[in-house]
């Protein structure tokens, strides 16, 4: 059996064009208790589903090391960080905050 976030993973590869309104969603709850936590994770899948943490870290220049670090549970990247790897993987950061 595949584990949730294998399954969401293979979901966003079959569809890349969720991949947005996966993040927008998770972005439009940030400020919900367990929001940051949620969003990371969701950025993470995100960034597996389009190539995975090495890809994603060449594609917005940062060590793949930092990458693993900002997006991890406990990670606290910066909001350059956070716009450069979302941008890496295909979405631009005001595609989060507008609906489609």
């Amino acid at each position: 059996m595949k584990s949730h976030d294998e399954a969401v993973i293979e979901m966003l590869r079959s569809d890349p064009t969720m991949a947005a309104e996966y993040l927008r969603t998770a972005f439009n709850e940030l400020d919900e208790e367990g929001g940051e936590p949620a969003f990371l994770m969701a950025l993470r899948h995100v960034v597996e589903a389009q190539g995975g943490m090495a890809a994603i870290a060449e594609r917005a220049k940062v060590s793949r090391e930092s990458l693993y670090r900002a997006l991890s549970r406990t990670g606290n990247p910066t909001l350059k960080t956070l716009t450069t790897v979302i941008k890496a993987t295909g979405i631009q950061f005001h595609d989060l905050t507008h609906a489609p």
